[in-house]
């Protein structure tokens, strides 16, 4: 499944807008430029049609949400649809309040999501109005299987019509007929900010440039999960394994993506977890 996909986004050099939080934008925007794309970070609603229109991908991230660039978001969403631009969202921290977790829900409705990447409770609330969000980390009680993980990815794929990657200790990438579960990473991802923000933006240039097909956003998730394998291998600590992830990503190839992603189609039986 791993063919041309990093090899074609630093041809294509693709512009992937981002709506994200002011935690992690210069992350978002560093991580793209590693891996080849070319990133622009914008909010204001008076020019979010005129940006939307000159990129091949958008990321709306709402990890520091707020009521004007909630307005951008839909504004941004909707132009991109119009144009058949790809849209990757990423409900940071649903569930915490209940300005997140309205925003989300009107986002879901306002927006065609090509892609949603979250973590287990992120996705849970999403899907079935429950979840144990413990800030904008997954909370204890959502701990599932991995049988759970990939029927609530599905059924949530088929009520929004997006592929859906659910991240953590194993990730899992599906639509509502097909799943990927990807077993790379690193605890220490975990312990810096933004690494969740970054694989949204990463998974935003993929589908960028070859579309937002199952395998494109599983390689993307595939992608950060080795990096971070990589950078723990050499850094002294967190602020060394930072360095190190963006290093890696900026050295990452189709060659060496394929040889080291770890990913497994899903063939056993999925639970029906998520029902409203």
């Amino acid at each position: 499944m791993i063919t041309d996909q990093i090899g074609r986004i630093r041809i294509a050099k693709p512009i992937v807008f981002n709506i994200t939080n002011y935690v992690t934008v210069n992350d978002c925007a560093n991580i793209l430029l590693a891996i080849g794309a070319s990133p622009i970070m914008a909010d204001d609603e008076k020019e979010m049609e005129e940006i939307v229109s000159i990129c091949r991908g958008v990321v709306i991230n709402i990890g520091t949400l707020n009521q004007r660039t909630l307005r951008s978001m839909i504004l941004a969403g909707k132009k991109a649809n119009q144009l058949g631009i790809p849209v990757v969202f990423d409900p940071v921290g649903n569930g915490a309040s209940r300005l997140r977790t309205e925003a989300v829900n009107l986002l879901l409705k306002e927006v065609r999501f090509a892609v949603i990447r979250g973590n287990v409770s992120e996705i849970r609330m999403a899907c079935t109005g429950k979840g144990g969000t413990k800030g904008v980390d997954a909370g204890h009680a959502d701990a599932t299987s991995v049988e759970n993980l990939v029927a609530m990815a599905q059924r949530f794929s088929a009520a929004t019509g997006g592929g859906i990657a659910i991240t953590g200790e194993r990730d899992v990438v599906s639509s509502a007929e097909k799943s990927y579960v990807i077993a790379n990473g690193h605890e220490k991802m975990g312990r810096i900010t933004g690494a969740g923000c970054m694989l949204t933006a990463l998974i935003g240039s993929f589908c960028a440039a070859g579309g937002a097909e199952l395998e494109n956003v599983a390689a993307a998730v595939g992608a950060m999960g080795l990096a971070g394998e990589m950078a723990a291998g050499i850094c002294r600590g967190t602020g060394s394994f930072k360095t190190g992830l963006m290093d890696a990503i900026s050295n990452m190839d189709d060659d060496r993506l394929r040889e080291g992603i770890k990913i497994e189609k899903f063939k056993g039986s999925a639970e029906t977890l998520c029902s409203h």
